[in-house]
């Protein structure tokens, strides 16, 4: 699709921005090119030489609501990694099985570094810190959580009786900052939203689960959204202006049914909840190859948004196509695809019907099976054709940023975004506590093409045109 922005690279000189001031007074700085690495600990030494790193601020960013130059950044479950190939059952090493994640209160200084101000560790209704342990009812993703070396994570956090799994745990992804000082996040298990007070204690959480007694009463998500892709759920959260209207955007297709009839495709999900009376909308997002990750949504109006949509790949590491793009996205004009769009199913003649499980289906497929099946090769306009032909439209997407060709962008994972005004936004990635799967069941130093360990750096990138 034609680009209507420009964009330069991320901005070449520090300029010390003297009328921006914080409410400590100290006048802040946007970082150069090179851009602004967030300070971290170590968290572990391995035998192997490998650093763990307590860092990790880069699954996703938010912009302080009052604070210029403020902004907050979430960690993820942890460090840890993918099984070896052929391990049964599959599923994840958890380097560090007792980590909390948590939430970083970050800040510019006059020199354009970046500061932590606060970390907040999240913690359960009762006050219980959190692990990064999956769900074993409510959100299973099916992976067997395992020890570094070997071995099953022996764990009980939550006192459940069922070790190596924590009910509240998260695989946070999602961030929004609310004025009165509270947060909302999603995770990739459930998928759950989460809302969290100042302290990082759980208030509130909307899932997909009716039958989970913490969910805010008639509030749920729609079902078909838990048939995500273990490690790939819900990515990116934002808010409408209105304050009250959550936007999730999951990271790739569903596997709706199941995996095999659902395969990787180019689409993707947007779903919107209404807070106050629980009103479920869901968009279809058209990615522009299969497999892609959105990893990131931010509001700009009721309608507009910023997406990222990248790969997993390293610039200098690996051959082939590299994607680390920011689209606008609108959902005006797009077709309000959940179950509760009652016209569409009527307007349909009975091919459109609804399935409480799966959502709509087409002629008793999924929307993902229709894009599956009627696919050639890697051609998937086929299946986005025959849902046109139901009047079924995905939202509109423009380029706004593109890193690979704008500075050459050398994390494999852009995860963060913070739109600053109407023509700044800061970009951060997850470094993933600078480790990486060895292929061989272990971990190893996650290096970028430099040869330096990744890790989390914020990059502000100024737009030639206006974002709104």
């Amino acid at each position: 699709m034609r680009s209507f922005f420009l964009t330069s690279i991320a901005i070449a000189a520090t300029v010390v921005l003297s009328a921006c001031g914080g409410s400590d007074g100290v006048d802040f700085a946007y970082p150069g090119a090179e851009g602004a690495t967030l300070a971290y600990t170590q968290l572990a030494k391995l035998s192997n030489g490998t650093e763990v790193r307590n860092g990790g601020f880069g699954s996703a960013m938010a912009k302080h609501p009052t604070l210029p130059g403020h902004f907050y950044a979430l960690t993820d479950r942890g460090p840890n990694a993918a099984t070896a190939a052929g391990v049964t059952p599959s599923g994840i090493i958890f380097v560090s099985p007792d980590y909390t994640p948590r939430l970083g209160l970050f800040k510019l200084n006059a020199q354009g570094q970046v500061e932590l101000v606060k970390a907040t560790l999240l913690k359960d209704r009762n006050g219980r810190a959190l692990s990064g342990l999956p769900n074993k009812s409510f959100g299973s993703t099916g992976e067997t959580p395992y020890l570094l070396g070997g071995g099953v994570v022996a764990l009980d956090p939550d006192s459940d009786g069922q070790t190596g799994f924590d009910e509240s745990g998260l695989d946070a992804e999602g961030l929004v900052a609310m004025p009165d000082g509270t947060f909302w996040v999603s995770d990739e298990y459930g998928p759950h939203m989460v809302h969290f007070n100042a302290d990082g204690r759980e208030i509130a959480r909307i899932n997909p689960f009716v039958a989970d007694t913490r969910n805010k009463a008639g509030r749920v998500l729609p079902a078909e959204l838990s048939r995500r892709w273990p490690n790939r759920g819900m990515e990116g959260l934002a808010v409408m202006p209105d304050g009250k209207t959550l936007v999730g955007i999951m990271q790739s297709n569903l596997y709706n049914p199941n995996r095999t009839a659902a395969g990787t495709t180019d689409i993707t999900r947007i779903v919107t909840i209404n807070v106050d009376s629980g009103a479920v909308a869901q968009y279809l997002y058209r990615q522009d190859a299969a497999g892609l990750a959105n990893s990131e949504i931010v509001a700009l109006s009721a309608t507009k948004f910023l997406v990222i949509e990248r790969d997993t790949k390293f610039f200098g590491r690996d051959t082939g196509t590299i994607r680390k793009n920011i689209y606008s996205i609108d959902l005006a004009g797009a077709t309000n695809v959940d179950g509760s769009n009652t016209a569409l199913v009527s307007a349909s003649g009975g091919q459109l019907v609804r399935d409480a499980s799966t959502g709509l289906l087409l002629n008793s497929k999924t929307l993902e099976q229709v894009i599956k099946d009627e696919a050639v090769g890697t051609d998937f306009s086929p299946g986005w054709a025959a849902l046109a032909a139901q009047g079924i439209k995905p939202v509109t997407k423009t380029m706004v940023y593109d890193a690979v060709a704008g500075q050459k962008y050398p994390h494999d994972k852009m995860e963060g975004l913070w739109v600053i005004d109407a023509n700044t936004i800061g970009i951060i990635n997850d470094d993933d506590f600078a480790i990486e799967p060895d292929g061989q069941g272990g971990v190893r130093q996650k290096l970028l093409h430099t040869g330096k360990a990744d890790a989390n750096t914020l990059y502000v990138i100024k737009t030639a045109k206006p974002l709104f």
